[in-house]
């Protein structure tokens, strides 16, 4: 189900850890399928429920075999609700459905805050997508940290628990808009 930008719930990204968001993922297939996009993570920074730190740059690949056809461009936004998502996270790379659990996010308003996905999925996605394609899981797809991007971003390697979790590092120009973004969103973890 695609997700317009205002079904996030204030409340659910008050309560998330972390937030992933990967723009303009591509997926395309004939029988065989893959996924890709690169994006960046921010996390609550301090015991994880200070301030929103700096970002971290990821990618998300993937492949599918399968009753499949078509292409699309999806916005994934990823909200890391408990604290093991968090732990995959600071991980080199890990599978969305096997290392953390995943479920679509509840949309609206109204949605019911005590679902099944609310309660027990680590991740909870959601997505805004152009294209037609039959056949949607990000079960399989691996998140992992893109070295490449931040290196070009923050000038040299970084490791990832140091840039997501701990307070006073510098937020890059390119991440600034999407700290601040959060930051006046979501000021504080709320539990």
């Amino acid at each position: 189900m695609a997700a317009s930008r205002e079904d996030v719930r204030g409340d659910l990204l008050d309560k998330a850890r972390c937030v992933v968001v990967i723009p303009g993922v591509k997926k395309g297939a004939i029988g065989f399928g893959a996924r890709f996009g690169w994006g960046a993570a921010v996390c609550r920074t301090g015991s994880s429920d200070g301030p929103w730190g700096a970002p971290l740059m990821v990618s998300l690949k993937g492949g599918s075999f399968g009753l499949q056809i078509g292409g699309q461009s999806t916005d994934l936004l990823l909200l890391v609700m408990g604290r093991k998502g968090m732990e995959q996270l600071l991980k080199s790379k890990f599978t969305l459905g096997a290392d953390a659990s995943v479920a679509g996010g509840p949309v609206g308003r109204h949605a019911e805050a005590a679902t099944d996905a609310t309660m027990h999925a680590e991740i909870l996605s959601y997505s805004y997508s152009r294209g037609l394609f039959a056949g949607i899981s990000l079960e399989g797809a691996s998140l992992a940290q893109d070295n490449k991007g931040n290196e070009v971003v923050y000038g040299a390697r970084v490791k990832a628990e140091e840039v997501l979790l701990k307070q006073g590092w510098s937020v890059p120009v390119a991440g600034r808009g999407l700290v601040e973004t959060l930051q006046r969103l979501s000021p504080r973890r709320k539990e």
